[in-house]
């Protein structure tokens, strides 16, 4: 069987609820490689964050971060990365408008230094993973460079109605994305960026096509992915719209259901 490259999302995918990797899961991954087939990781998190679940399979691929905002090969420092931002001033012009919604916090990430608009402990524990910088105090005076991604927690009632507004006033400039439960955050990055398009420039430099793409997600981040993959996997945990356009809905990630996929399309020993 000719390679075929295996693209997975970490949170609600690869992960179980427990945010490790079954062994089940690590197993058939690994008897994937040993038959000439390629597996990469494509997420929502920072490297920081992926970094451990990377090296835990031993992958050597390039890998898609901040959904697909910066696309880098860990393995080899000659690769051409991919480093897309939003402009500073539409990051101000967005936290300016965002004052007339009952918002909780902003927080905005320039690779691995974290800038957070007010002090919060719970989302210290989150953006702390992998020791970066950390700046807290309002955004638009601490800021001084293009960021990577710029997120809004919000009440859980006023998420649509702030995706709305971005939608109506910086649709040229920003797409973004809701999280899954229980975090009600609104990722803002550079618009036309997803993971599709992080996965096509690894998938362009592996010289495979296509329709030898694998790809398994769980939430709206992953839309454009599942769509564009020749076999577009929606976990059993899946959002609706997901399940929708996916080419198949497997097992949830509590279930293995990557394994269950893999061992039965790439026909694994």
């Amino acid at each position: 069987m000719k390679p075929h490259l295996i693209v997975l999302d970490l949170d609600g995918t690869l992960l179980t609820d427990e945010k490790i990797i079954s062994a089940k899961t690590a197993h058939t991954l690994k008897i994937a490689e040993e038959q000439g087939h390629h597996v990469m990781i494509a997420t929502g998190r920072p490297y920081r964050a992926s970094e451990v679940y990377y090296r835990q399979l031993g992958l050597k691929t390039p890998i898609v971060n901040f959904n697909g905002a910066f696309v880098h090969h860990p393995g080899n420092a000659s690769w051409k990365t991919i480093h897309e931002t939003i402009s500073l001033p539409v990051v101000n012009e967005v936290i300016d408008a965002m004052q007339q919604f009952p918002i909780q916090n902003i927080v905005a990430e320039v690779m691995d230094d974290v800038y957070m608009h007010y002090h919060d402990e719970k989302l210290l524990d989150i953006f702390g993973f992998g020791n970066p910088q950390i700046l807290q105090g309002d955004i638009r005076q601490s800021l001084q460079m293009n960021p990577t991604s710029l997120l809004i927690q919000a009440e859980e009632q006023s998420v649509d109605t702030i995706r709305r507004h971005l939608a109506d006033v910086h649709a040229e400039v920003i797409d973004h994305r809701r999280w899954g439960a229980p975090w009600h955050v609104i990722e803002i990055i550079r618009h036309g960026l997803h993971k599709a398009v992080g996965i096509s420039h690894v998938a362009k430099w592996m010289d495979i096509p296509q329709e030898r793409i694998i790809a398994f997600g769980d939430e709206d981040n992953d839309l454009e992915m599942i769509d564009y993959a020749g076999v577009g996997v929606a976990m059993g945990n899946a959002i609706d719209r997901l399940k929708s356009i996916a080419n198949e809905v497997t097992d949830t990630n509590n279930e293995d259901g990557i394994a269950k996929v893999l061992r039965e399309r790439l026909h694994l020993s």
